[in-house]
């Protein structure tokens, strides 16, 4: 199983940036799929998830920003980041698991992860 995100970069506070999920040798739209972000010195946190049946789950500091989605032809999940602000600075990883999950946005819930994407936001 192979994860893969990108989308990237460095924006300005107020800004959007997309970032894209691609994930092979597995049944994509079998998976739950999330997004988490990391700083320095932070543990991972959950950002944004979507099960296999297309319903959401979002933290609370990113609701009415962030809008998760995905595209299950292409094997694409995809994260649309709005009105972004210096603390959304972080590496954000893409994560997926199969089975039934107790708490969509637990970084211990989900066993296949991609190697994250930078995502920087100056003030």
């Amino acid at each position: 199983v192979q994860v893969m995100e990108s989308g990237g970069g460095l924006v300005q506070a107020g800004g959007s940036l997309r970032l894209s999920c691609t994930a092979s040798g597995l049944i994509f739209e079998n998976y739950h799929l999330s997004w988490f972000r990391q700083s320095p010195g932070k543990v991972r946190e959950g950002v944004a998830a979507v099960d296999s049946d297309g319903s959401a789950t979002y933290a609370d500091s990113v609701k009415g920003r962030f809008t998760i989605s995905r595209d299950n032809a292409k094997d694409t999940l995809y994260l649309q980041m709005n009105s972004l602000e210096p603390t959304d600075t972080a590496m954000y990883y893409c994560a997926a698991y199969p089975g039934p999950l107790i708490n969509r946005l637990a970084a211990w819930e989900y066993n296949y992860w991609g190697q994250g994407t930078q995502v920087t936001v100056s003030s």
